[in-house]
């Protein structure tokens, strides 16, 4: 096996899966010490849904980011060498991206540093978004069909998924800090060992392996690793200390949200480690060579999310044997029950188009299918009642005049009413709007920057000052 660690070697600290998660200060000084060259995370993906692109909110609340954050900030202050965020503030749209830069500059201004701010921002407009679509150039991902301007129109907001082109020119133009709209988690962690001219199969796949920090260690109790990254390969061990990598735990990371577990589609190319070659270096680390990229005509997926219809939920918890022993035919009963009662309830010209839906927690609740015949009764269920309609007060109504069912619905008739548990009180609670992802589709560009723009911040003028240079 070729040593990856011959000829030059650039050391990336991968300090955590995901940014607010919980960087650690000892591990940050672990990797500093090992000579590491930059420091990248990612800040986010769509695993947690459609409402953070579509609201411009972060999942991680701004304390666990600044504090992750100000950790970062401050080894790029020490050792004096970049730091790269990409997908920030969850989704990656303008309201998340700029959302992260307000945390940066105040952070900035309570250490007295004075980086050098790049953002790279990929939102788009709808108008762009027609004109692409229009000219033939956006094909759909399955499920999904061909893109039409309703779907368009019916989105908050759209990005389009970075590649490492956008990291090497901020890169070029001398960033401190660099801070990302939606990236692919891998494009974060490739883009400097390529612009220090790694070769890009090393840099992919080192990249995909490490995207989530210590996922591709055999412990859970460390939050980061370091990667060693040359030309004939990489070096990966975790910055814990008392965590290991192991040949096993790096290859299986390839299985990670990826239906081929040997082949990577990335924008502008594809990450092929078929022939890939995973060794141990020692207990601690793994050393992996063998991938190829293979280079292909220039796309990036596009992500839009919007919002749609309102919801309103109820949970009781029931340990009625008579719902226990037939909690199928339960369900069913109990749903037409609350069907019928929501049309005798409110005049159907009010009514329109709405939903329910029962959730058995506890039996089927995640998987939805029947279970195999003969499976024994739990001790108990929760049953979550979700009304969706077109308004919340709508599906407040609804759940309002299912509540008398809902709390007191016998699995026997002939039996005395029972009375099943509430969660809470009042009982129904208004969940809001739901938001759906609904573009999922790839775009061909004519150049990696025709999507992107970048915009430098210089954190040590004045703020009226930043703002003007962030408006352009």
């Amino acid at each position: 096996m070729k040593d990856p660690t011959s000829g030059e070697v650039v050391r990336l600290i991968v300090p955590t899966g995901s940014l607010g998660a919980g960087v650690r200060e000892e591990e940050i000084a672990y990797g500093l010490a090992a000579g590491a060259h930059a420091i990248a995370s990612d800040a986010g993906s769509t695993d947690s849904g459609a409402a953070y692109l579509a609201t411009g909110k972060s999942k991680n609340n701004r304390g666990a980011v600044k504090r992750d954050l100000t950790i970062l900030m401050k080894a790029y202050a020490e050792a004096g060498i970049p730091v790269i965020v990409g997908t920030c503030g969850q989704a990656g749209g303008d309201l998340n991206l700029d959302w992260t830069r307000d945390i940066a500059l105040e952070i900035a201004a309570e250490l007295g540093i004075s980086p050098k701010i790049a953002l790279i921002r990929c939102e788009q407009d709808k108008a762009t978004i027609r004109r692409l679509n229009e000219d033939g150039r956006i094909r759909p991902l399955p499920p999904l069909g061909p893109l039409d301007d309703e779907t368009i129109d019916a989105c908050d907001h759209i990005v389009a998924v970075l590649g490492v082109e956008p990291f090497l020119e901020a890169l070029d133009g001398g960033a401190d800090i660099i801070l990302a709209g939606r990236s692919t988690d891998t494009a974060v962690l490739a883009s400097y060992p390529i612009w220090r001219g790694i070769d890009w199969a090393s840099a992919w796949h080192a990249g995909k392996i490490g995207e989530c920090g210590a996922q591709c260690a055999e412990e859970r109790d460390g939050a980061g690793i370091l990667l060693s990254v040359s030309s004939q390969g990489f070096a990966v061990e975790p910055l814990g200390r008392t965590n290991r990598c192991t040949p096993h735990s790096v290859s299986a990371h390839m299985l990670y949200e990826n239906s081929d577990p040997f082949r990577l589609v990335e924008p502008g190319g594809v990450l092929d480690v078929t022939e890939a070659r995973y060794g141990a270096i020692d207990e601690r680390r793994v050393t992996v060579t063998g991938a190829r990229w293979e280079q292909q005509p220039y796309t990036m997926k596009l992500e839009g999310a919007g919002g749609g219809a309102y919801q309103t939920i109820m949970l009781v918890g029931i340990e009625d044997p008579d719902v226990l022993r037939d909690i199928g035919g339960f369900h069913d009963r109990f749903l037409m029950a609350l069907y019928h009662r929501t049309h005798q309830s409110i005049p159907e010209e009010r009514l329109g188009e709405f939903n329910i839906s029962l959730r058995m927690y506890g039996w089927n609740a995640v998987s939805g299918n029947k279970p195999p015949a003969g499976t024994a009764p739990p001790p108990e269920i929760g049953v979550l009642f979700v009304a969706t309609a077109r308004t919340q007060e709508l599906a407040n109504e609804i759940a309002q005049a299912c509540n008398p069912y809902f709390f007191h619905f016998p699995a026997v008739m002939d039996k005395e009413l029972p009375s099943y548990g509430f969660a809470f009180s009042p009982a129904d609670i208004p969940r809001g709007q739901v938001f759906e992802f609904k573009l999922n589709h790839v775009v061909e560009t004519e150049n990696p920057m025709e999507l992107v723009r970048l915009e430098w911040i210089d954190s040590a003028a004045p703020a009226d000052a930043q703002a003007e240079m962030a408006d352009g």
